[in-house]
């Protein structure tokens, strides 16, 4: 069964001093692409943070938000006095020397860089390990989801393949007809040629197997039915990430589809494969949501 890469996840809890809102997104991608908005406290944890859901979600574009909110008083500030003094004396400077007078010094003081600094902080490794823990649990919301978009994935790409798998075998009436359209032409053309020349019979029978072995279509539909099987055999295996294979089979499934149409050389078989490129970029459409 297929796992799609689209899921989402969330939780909310209270850890320490801090309400925690925590959120996980993932959408389709080629490889693991972690997007995280982390308030600065947790920034030390990036790193753990990324390892841990690559190895839980494997693949795709993941967006992860933590939002802290304290409880109680705001967060403490420091202030630079050293440094709001020297900017001070730099601003009576000023307006002597302008002449200009010196009001709301207060508020711009406070604007100057690094006069108010919040007091650095990191969560503590404990915390961290609650926080990690609901992320966790976040992430199996998330394979929840995937899993049950997994399976309408699974059978709608299905349906595509026996689609496929149906019209193949509803080329051999017609590939049977048009084989003996083609000998038969074959034969008009090498009687009305032998009348004119002396020709070697036992090179024309010779040329008419080739041509006739040429356009024969018997190798190309086995192999695209085999194909058909082997997807259905990897389709509902136990591998869940299984997107990449699934994908590489189906560029063989349309190459075998791609020589029937130029060697059909018949309306009724360009109409089969044409309906077959339909289903077959369907099921490509659909797979690349598959994990």
């Amino acid at each position: 069964m297929l796992q799609s890469m689209t899921g989402f996840g969330r939780s909310e809890f209270a850890v320490g001093d801090y309400s925690c809102s925590l959120e996980i997104r993932s959408l389709n991608g080629k490889q693991f692409e972690l997007n995280t908005k982390l308030p600065p406290i947790l920034k030390l944890y990036e790193i753990e943070l990324r390892n841990v859901l690559q190895q839980k979600l494997s693949r795709g574009s993941v967006d992860v938000n933590i939002f802290l909110k304290q409880h109680g008083s705001s967060k403490p500030v420091n202030i630079n006095l050293e440094l709001a003094r020297y900017y001070f004396q730099a601003i009576q400077q000023i307006a002597e020397e302008l002449k200009l007078e010196q009001q709301d010094v207060l508020s711009t003081l406070m604007r100057m860089p690094e006069i108010v600094s919040t007091s650095a902080e990191t969560m503590n490794e404990e915390h961290w390990k609650i926080i990690l823990q609901h992320a966790l649990e976040a992430c199996d919301m998330l394979t929840r989801h995937r899993t049950q978009e997994g399976i309408m994935l699974t059978q709608i790409i299905e349906g595509n393949i026996n689609s496929i798998k149906q019209r193949c075998l509803e080329v051999d009436p017609f590939d049977k007809n048009r084989i003996n359209r083609i000998r038969e032409k074959l034969q008009s053309a090498i009687q009305e040629y032998g009348q004119s020349v002396n020709a070697d019979q036992n090179r024309l029978e010779q040329e008419i197997i080739y041509y006739i072995e040429k356009f024969d279509l018997t190798e190309e539909k086995n192999r695209l039915l085999h194909h058909c099987e082997y997807f259905f055999e990897l389709l509902h295996g136990n591998d869940t990430t299984k997107g990449k294979k699934l994908g590489f089979l189906l560029q063989e499934i349309g190459r075998e589809i791609n020589t029937m149409g130029s060697k059909a050389n018949d309306v009724d078989i360009q109409k089969l494969v044409v309906m077959m490129k339909d289903d077959l970029e369907q099921a490509k459409e659909q797979l690349l949501n598959a994990l």
